[in-house]
């Protein structure tokens, strides 16, 4: 699976291409928005206002919207359990 992530003008989007399932990363979505992962602080999570996941299995996209950094997600994304299973 490959991860690139890009800074936008409303947060950061993160393009999966590779072997990645959709299902995979809407669940990784559905535990960081209900506290049940642990790959970034509280203020980091704090910071994202709205995470989309759009795309299918072997392109799939994650928008977050709000004030956060590049490194803040990448360094999350590093220690997702789901992703990096």
């Amino acid at each position: 699976m490959n991860k690139n992530v890009f800074k936008t003008g409303e947060g950061v989007k993160i393009a999966f291409t590779g072997e990645v399932e959709k299902q995979n990363i809407v669940k990784m979505v559905e535990n960081c928005a209900t506290g049940q992962c642990e790959c970034m602080s509280d203020a980091t999570k704090a910071k994202i206002t709205n995470m989309e996941v759009s795309g299918k299995d072997g392109e799939v996209n994650l928008d977050l919207a709000g004030d956060v950094s590049k490194e803040e997600i990448e360094a999350a994304l590093a220690k997702s359990k789901v992703i990096n299973a």
